[in-house]
C-alpha cells in the first residue's frame, strides 16, 4: 500500500467568502489560511495547489481581544537612517483595516513560491461589497 498523493488541480479557482463582522482577528486569519492552503479538504497534500480563493468582506468590523488595540504595534523600516515606522493596531484598523487582516493571514501562509501564489488569491475589502460576484463565491462560517 503506497502513499496517496493528489494530482495537481487545474482549471477554475473555487472562491469562498467570509464575513468578518464581529470575528476575532486571529481566529479569522487561522480559518482563512487553512482554506487557502487546502488543509480543510480531505485530500490535502502539502505541495499541491488546491485552487481555493478567499474573499473577506467587512474588514472594518473585525475585533481584537484584550488590550491588543493599544499594545500591538506594526513596524516597518523605510531603508533610511531613523526610518523605523511604528503604527498601533487601533490606527491601522481606523485607516487600513484590509491591511490588518491581510498581514495576519499572510503570516500564517508558507514562505515560498506556493505561499506567494496563495497570497494572490486573498482579497480583502473594508465594506460589505466586493466586485467578485461573477465568480459565485460560497459563504463560509467561522463556527461562531
Amino acid at each position: 500500500m503506497g502513499t496517496y498523493f493528489v494530482k495537481a488541480r487545474r482549471g477554475k479557482i473555487r472562491w469562498r467568502v467570509i464575513d468578518a463582522e464581529g470575528a476575532v482577528l486571529g481566529r479569522l486569519a487561522a480559518r482563512a489560511s487553512q482554506v487557502l492552503t487546502g488543509k480543510n479538504s480531505a485530500d490535502y497534500t502539502p505541495h499541491a495547489d488546491h485552487r481555493d480563493g478567499i474573499i473577506i468582506v467587512n474588514a472594518e468590523k473585525i475585533r481584537l481581544t484584550g488590550r491588543k488595540l493599544e499594545q500591538k504595534k506594526y513596524r516597518h523600516y523605510t531603508g533610511y537612517p531613523g526610518g523605523l515606522r511604528e503604527v498601533s493596531a487601533r490606527d491601522y484598523l481606523a485607516s487600513k483595516p484590509e491591511r490588518l487582516i491581510r498581514e495576519a493571514i499572510l503570516g500564517m501562509l508558507p514562505k515560498s513560491r506556493m505561499g506567494d501564489r496563495l497570497a494572490g488569491r486573498l482579497k480583502v475589502y473594508a465594506g460589505p461589497a466586493h466586485p467578485h460576484q461573477a465568480q459565485k463565491p460560497e459563504p463560509i462560517s467561522l463556527g461562531r
